[in-house]
């Protein structure tokens, strides 16, 4: 009786194959998770970059406003004619701890009705992500704050520092 010879691919060929294309795609599965992570890095600091640049023009009119050596209760005026009801900010009521601010009275979160004021209305949340912007008329400085951060930083100036 005459074996008749098939051609195929044997076993040995199959493992290699196999071993090859699971190289392929861990490399493929590391690379595309860390083009993400950098798109996310980057969405998160333009946005609060964008937020930080509409804030500056509000803390430059609230100390115009203020004067020169303003009491608390001319301060809290102006804050109030300000950033809440020019700038469609909300008082922040309450600060999540891990955001770090010692100081939160002069914390607003950012608004839909700010953003869509500011031109920002392209920036989208999460269900709990929200902006705190605290200003500091005195330097004419603003620090912006997202609730959920990125790796343990949550203030602009942190995420600036980050590198991937």
């Amino acid at each position: 009786m005459k074996l008749k010879k098939t051609n195929g691919v044997t076993l040995i060929a199959l493992v290699i194959t196999i071993m090859i294309l699971s190289i392929i795609a861990g490399i493929a599965f590391y690379s595309g998770r860390e083009i993400i992570q950098k798109a996310n890095l980057e969405s998160l600091r333009t946005n609060m970059l964008l937020i930080q640049a509409k804030a500056r023009e509000y803390v430059e009119t609230a100390t115009f406003k203020m004067g020169i050596n303003p009491d608390d209760d001319k301060k809290n005026e102006v804050r109030q004619e300000v950033y809440e009801n020019e700038a469609l900010l909300e008082k922040a009521s309450s600060v999540p701890g891990q955001l770090g601010i010692s100081d939160t009275s002069t914390c607003y979160l950012l608004t839909n009705g700010a953003k869509e004021k500011w031109g920002l209305q392209d920036i989208e949340l999460k269900e709990n992500e929200k902006y705190i912007i605290q200003f500091d008329e005195t330097n004419e400085k603003v620090e912006v704050y997202n609730t959920e951060g990125f790796n343990g930083k949550y203030s602009l100036t942190d995420i600036n520092e980050i590198e991937l």
